[in-house]
């Protein structure tokens, strides 16, 4: 009987330290994909702005600065909210930042990941046009997640969220969606383009052909 016991307790404290032991791995886990993913968001990345020529600051200066509309989700972000059964990101990968908003009375979460390279991305762009955030979503939440890419810059003042949506046909850039993808590099592959853009008196001219040939960036 004694020998039960004892036997009973080793178990229990077997357990216990498994219990311990896997819950304190779980930790490690969490903190290193965090961790890498900082890596890769936050990687060097070069895309060298040179000194503009007397010829294409002549150029630049014949042309008004354009504005850029940039979707926000799964262009510039990827979210999901509490009770999301089928998530699109890997379990376990930490978000960039979470959300606390209340919608209809309701607290809700959202987990937001920021697309690789967004930062180095938006400080780019930003230099060449005047920067518009477009989001489908509703206002509460579109608004809060643009204040956290802005990051007190000032280059997100313009906003609009779904109540401003109408079907119009657009000069729009085909962009791949993008859900979780740590080595997707969309958005710099973007930048040659737009450096381009920024100097023609109509970008119609240029965007008609890539929507021609169905290319997604």
């Amino acid at each position: 009987m004694v020998d039960m016991i004892k036997t009973r307790q080793c178990l229990l404290g077997v357990r216990t330290f498994l219990g311990v032991t896997s819950r304190i791995w779980s930790f490690f886990l969490y903190i290193l994909r965090k961790h890498i993913r900082t890596i890769i968001q936050y990687q060097t990345v070069r895309y060298d702005i040179l000194p503009l020529s007397p010829i294409s600051r002549n150029r630049l200066n014949t042309v008004k600065r354009k504005i850029l509309v940039l979707d926000l989700d799964e262009t510039l972000i990827h979210s999901h909210h509490d009770g999301v059964l089928r998530q699109t990101v890997r379990p376990g990968t930490p978000p960039d930042f979470i959300l606390k908003v209340v919608i209809d009375k309701h607290p809700v979460r959202f987990f937001v990941h920021k697309r690789p390279h967004v930062d180095f991305f938006l400080e780019v762009v930003s230099q060449w046009y005047e920067l518009v955030v477009f989001t489908a979503s509703m206002e509460i939440y579109g608004s809060a997640v643009s204040d956290k890419l802005d990051n007190n810059k000032g280059i997100l003042k313009r906003r609009y969220y779904r109540q401003h949506c109408t079907l119009d046909s657009d000069n729009a850039i085909p962009i791949k969606s993008w859900f979780s993808d740590p080595s997707d590099t969309a958005l710099l592959n973007l930048l040659p383009m737009l450096d381009a853009l920024r100097f023609t008196a109509d970008v119609r001219s240029v965007l008609s052909r890539n929507l021609h040939q169905h290319r997604l960036w």
